[in-house]
Formats: structure tokens, sequence, C-alpha cells
């Protein structure tokens, strides 16, 4: 198998300034100026109250009917932002960490809050993507190319997603077809060998626009680089190939009835480099170390609109991510099933949700040598859930309550509430608290390094939130605090068969942090950034957590000039430490990314973008090199 939280300033100040101007003010003073270098970078769109979002009930809703710190992110900002992989747009947000194992194409963890990769929930037009193996989804399988939105929500959601959400959910959706053909080709160019092709077209046609459409295929090849550093490897290029495409129909039966479907696939092949155990001869043949992946997610959904106040939806999800080494033999195939009937109602102030739900995790691990044990299993979760909101004037009110029955675990409740106050105009101030758990992989209870006996996660967090949104201005402040049980860990032999280590409950965390967010428009220039403290710690070892830093926050702006948009950012972190014993230290980095585009045609736009300007060498991991200054020019022909 592959491998002190800060005083939070008075709030006091926020009450007396301009929101907008206080949260970028403080993103850059908030620390001593040599400190604050490091400490900057893109915050993504923030978003307004006028958005609808689903993510946080799984039902659309303005955020004015939410109380939820949520980020969205649209294709305008995916494209600009020129990054490679969606764990990368996503480390532009508020809140959030990655850290990668060199290029685009291996293995990627995203830190919601601090907490686990495997703590976040991640849906694809609402079909559910995880791993029974690794645990959390596999990042460097989702297509960028073929996601047109992404919503972020911090904080658990178990109470309405059930296990998995202790840290947040994550739901990319693909794009969705309406008015006359809308075609589109897009072609792009960088160093390392870079190139990129897309492809698609999207409309609806038919009597009233009955039936939508949106089809893509998309092609990302890098001649990459060496990714590790200070250990003996193969001193080779590593580079990558992803094959994807897209499908999405819809059809309007009647005014009140419709029927989606929706087909994600994405086939990736990238170079990775195996520890040897001594520093390879020039006359040495080495292998070429190979990551074989595939994803696929299909979804089928009716909704009903039984009357103006009565809407259902059923829908059916399959997903199935595999992941291949060659030629060190090692295969995992998982496949998640879903099947949900959601039943919402709304009376005046009141809204009312109802849901059954069913998954069924599946997971298949062929023994491949004779080190290896096969691993053949399954389980099942049925669920009921149940929510209730009010919005009346200024007091909104979230309740959510749910109830899992595990085929291995038993009864699992989880609830949550939340609530919103509009105290002033423009001002709102928000308290929640929320339960959580996540259930052991199949990996980490049956496979040579597995434990039977092993619990659910388990979880407790509260926060509470100050939000200011005017016009361009908006700022947000987050306070959070969130506490896990039994969270399961690595450890040495003892309970299985492995002699290198096994899987236990063995510790406590706590994951507790502050969150500044701010965007303002001045004249022609439009400011954004975040700043977050964090203490992500092992509570019964008193040491943090691997590869998160205590700071980070990102900075950029973006303008019109002439013809032309223009656009920088700073992205930075603290330190981190790169093991559970925190010996290992990562140092902080600091990267500056600038990005330009124009219509060059009445139809065609090009964008420019350049990554790293200052070729900064950094680690995401230990051993492990990322890909220093990326140049990419890329043209998109879209008639209007």
């Amino acid at each position: 198998m592959k491998n002190r939280l800060f005083p939070a300033r008075s709030v006091a100040p926020l009450l007396r300034a301009p929101a907008a101007c206080f949260a970028l003010s403080a993103i850059a003073a908030a620390l001593p100026c040599a400190q604050a270098q490091t400490l900057l970078a893109q915050n993504l769109r923030a978003p307004s109250l006028q958005d609808v979002v689903v993510t946080a009930t799984r039902t659309p809703q303005p955020l004015s009917d939410l109380v939820a710190d949520l980020s969205i992110v649209d294709r305008e900002t995916i494209e600009s932002s020129g990054a490679t992989g969606v764990a990368d747009v996503l480390a532009r947000l508020p809140g959030v960490e990655i850290a990668r194992n060199g290029g685009p194409g291996n293995a990627t963890s995203v830190f919601l809050r601090g907490a686990e990769s495997r703590f976040t929930a991640v849906y694809i037009d609402g079909v559910r993507v995880d791993s029974q193996s690794t645990g959390g989804a596999l990042w460097e399988q989702i297509p960028l190319a073929q996601i047109e939105r992404i919503e972020v929500l911090r904080g658990p959601a178990a109470a309405v997603y059930g296990s998995d959400a202790i840290g947040g959910v994550i739901q990319l959706f693909t794009r969705k077809g309406e008015g006359p053909p809308a075609p589109y080709v897009s072609v792009g160019v960088g160093n390392r060998g870079t190139s990129k092709l897309e492809a698609g077209v999207s409309g609806a046609t038919g009597v009233d626009n009955a039936l939508d459409y949106a089809l893509s295929l998309a092609y990302e090849r890098s001649d990459g680089w060496d990714i590790r550093a200070g250990v003996p490897h193969n001193p080779d290029s590593d580079d990558y190939r992803s094959t994807s495409g897209h499908a999405r129909l819809g059809f309007k039966i009647d005014a009140r009835h419709r029927l989606d479907a929706t087909l994600l696939a994405n086939q990736l092949n990238s170079g990775y480099d195996a520890y040897l155990s001594g520093m390879p001869k020039p006359s040495m043949p080495l292998d070429d170390d190979r990551n074989k992946e595939r994803l696929r997610t299909a979804g089928l959904t009716w909704t009903a609109d039984w009357s103006d106040a009565y809407t259902m939806r059923l829908s059916a999800t399959d997903s199935y991510s595999r992941y291949e080494t060659t030629p060190s033999p090692y295969l995992t195939e998982t496949r998640l099933r879903n099947y949900l009937w959601q039943n919402d109602y709304r009376l005046g102030v009141h809204s009312f949700s109802a849901a059954l739900e069913r998954r069924e995790d599946e997971l298949t691990n062929p023994a491949l040598d004779a080190w290896s044990t096969a691993i053949r299993g399954s389980r099942a979760q049925n669920a009921l859930a149940l929510g209730y909101g009010l919005h009346a004037g200024a007091h909104t009110l979230q309740l959510h309550w749910r109830h899992d029955d595990d085929s291995e675990f038993g009864i699992k409740n989880t609830a949550s509430a939340a609530y919103g106050y509009a105290f002033a105009p423009h001002w709102r101030a928000t308290a929640s608290w929320g339960s959580a758990f996540r259930a052991p992989t199949l990996y980490q209870r049956f496979s040579e390094y597995g434990n039977p006996a092993l619990q659910p996660e388990t979880s407790y967090n509260a926060e509470l939130g100050l939000r200011y949104d005017q016009g361009h201005s908006s700022a947000s402040l987050v306070v959070y605090r969130n506490r896990v049980s039994n969270l399961i860990n690595f450890v040495g032999a003892g309970t299985c068969a492995s002699a290198y280590g096994c899987y236990a409950n063995t510790a406590h965390a706590r994951y507790q942090g502050v969150t500044l967010a701010g965007s303002q428009r001045w004249g022609g220039v439009q400011l954004h950034g975040s700043i977050d403290w964090q203490d992500p710690r092992n509570l019964d070892t008193d040491k943090r957590l691997a590869r998160r830093a205590q700071r980070y926050a990102t900075l950029g702006a973006d303008t019109r000039l002439a013809d032309w948009t223009l656009g920088g950012e700073v992205q930075a972190t603290g330190q981190r430490f790169d093991d559970a014993a925190n010996k290992n230290r990562l140092g902080g980095y600091m990267l500056w990314n600038l990005h330009a585009s124009t219509q060059v045609a009445r139809d065609t736009q090009l964008l420019a973008r350049v990554d790293n300007l200052g070729d900064k060498r950094y680690q995401l991991a230990n051993t492990y090199v990322p890909s220093g200054r990326m140049l990419y020019v890329g043209l998109k022909w879209a008639p209007q």
C-alpha cells in the first residue's frame, strides 16, 4: 500500500469599520511584516446571498435562507485560474489546504478546516465519490476540464449526508445545457511539454426546449518532471496523460416533471517514483513506475413538483474508482451505489424535508503477489433524514437529524442545529452545532493491515460566524472547534497479520481555528483574500497533525485594462510537519501567480497564465518536488 491556535482578534472592530476593508487589511496586518509575506494568496469569489446552492441541505435554496460557511467557484474562475487539478482550485479557497506526492497525476489529499482528507464527503452531480481503500475521494482522478461549478461547505454535515462529512462537503457540477446550441473548442500549450485539448457542445431543443444536453471531451498531457529528491529513486521525468468525457441530458416531461441523466469518465496514466534500496547505477535498468487510474460516475434523477409547495426527487447513482500501480503490483477497485428519495415541503416561512437513502459500498483488492491478501467485501447503510428550516425576517433556523443503520456497526444518529440573526442591515451573526461520523473503510478492516474491531470515528463541532455583505463588499469571520474521537491511525504491529503495522482507533483529535475572508471593489480593481489560523492536533500526543500549517492565507486582485482582463494572486502557507511525530519539517512558502485574457476575435479568447512566477522550490510532502514555474497559453473558440 502506497503510501496553537493564535488568539483570535476581537470581533468588536468589525462593528465599527467597513467590513471588507477590515478583512483585507487584517490579512496583511495580523502578523509581523516579516511573516506576512508567507501568508498571502487568492480567495476565489465570495458567494452572494442571492446565489442558489444545493450542497448545504441537498435542496436548491438561496444563501439568504441558509446558515452555512460556503464558497462557490464558477467556470470563469476555474478557467482564469489556469489550474491543472481540482485540488489546485480548492487550495485557493478559505479553510482548504492540500498535500500531493509530486505532480497533478499523483496521490493528493485535501484538508478541509484541517480535517483528514477522508473526512470530506465528495459528490459529482450528486454522485458520491470515495475510496474504500484509502478513504476519501482520489482527487487526482477528478477531471477539472469537465467541472462547471464547485460548492464547498465547511463544517460537519453528517445529519444530511451520513458517514464521511466530518470536515465538510465538496460538490462538483458538470455543464448543463440551455438555449441554442453552443459549441466550443479550447487548445493550449505550456512548458514541460504540457498540452490540452477540449471540445464540447451544449444547448436545448424540442418544444419549449424540453430536451437539454451537454457533451464534452478533454485530453491533457505533460512530459512532467522528476518528482522526487533526496532519496534513491528513478531520476526520470514523471509524465501524465488524462482522457475524460462527460454527458448530461435533461428531459422536461411536462411543467412539473423532469428527468436528468449524467455520465462522467476519466482515465489517468501518470508516472511516480518508488523508493529504491540504494542509489541507482548509471548502467542499471530502472522500472518506469506508473499509476493507472479510472473514474466513472453515473446518475439518474426524477424530479416532480407535485405542487407549488411540495417537491420530490428520486435518484439512483453509481460510481466506480480503480487505482493500479505497475510494475509494482497493486490494484484496488471501489464501487458505490446510492438510492435517494428526497421530499421537500414549504409552508410560508417554514420548510420541511424527509429523505430515505440506501448506500452500498464494495471493495475488491485481488492478491497480485505473495505478500498481499485478497479482499472482497461489501457493506450497506439505510438511513432516514429529517430537516426543518425557518426563514422569518431577521431570523433563520435550520435543524437536521439523521438515523443510519449500518450493516456492520448498527445504529448511528447524528444531528445539527444552526441559527442566523440579521441584527443590522447587511450584517448577520450565526451559531451552529453538529455531530458526525465516518465508518472505517473495508480496507482498514479486512486487509493484511486491517482490524475487524475498528469502530467509526465520531465528531462534535461548534462554530460562531459573522458576515457582512453589501454590493461588491463582503467579509466573514468564522470561529470553529471540531473534536474527533476514535481517530483511526496506522500504528505498530499487534492486532493484524502484518508485521509492519496495523490500523487502530488510537487517538483523539481537535480541529479548531479562525477563518477571516473578504472581498472589496476599489475603483476598477476587485480584491479578494482570506487568512486562516488553525490548530489541527492529536490530543493524545499533543502533536500537530501531519502536513497542515498553523497559518495560511490568500490575496488576489483582478481588473480590466483596455481589452484585457488582468489578475494576480499570492498563495502561501506557514511551516508544516510531514510526520505524526513532528520531526520532519516542511518549510513555509509563497507563490506568485499571474493571468491575463482578452478577446482576439469575436468568438475567440486568449488566456495566458504564469504560476509560481519566482520559480519557488517548496514541498507539499517530504522528498516530493512540485513543478516549479509553469507557463501556459490557450485559445478558446465559443460562438456567441
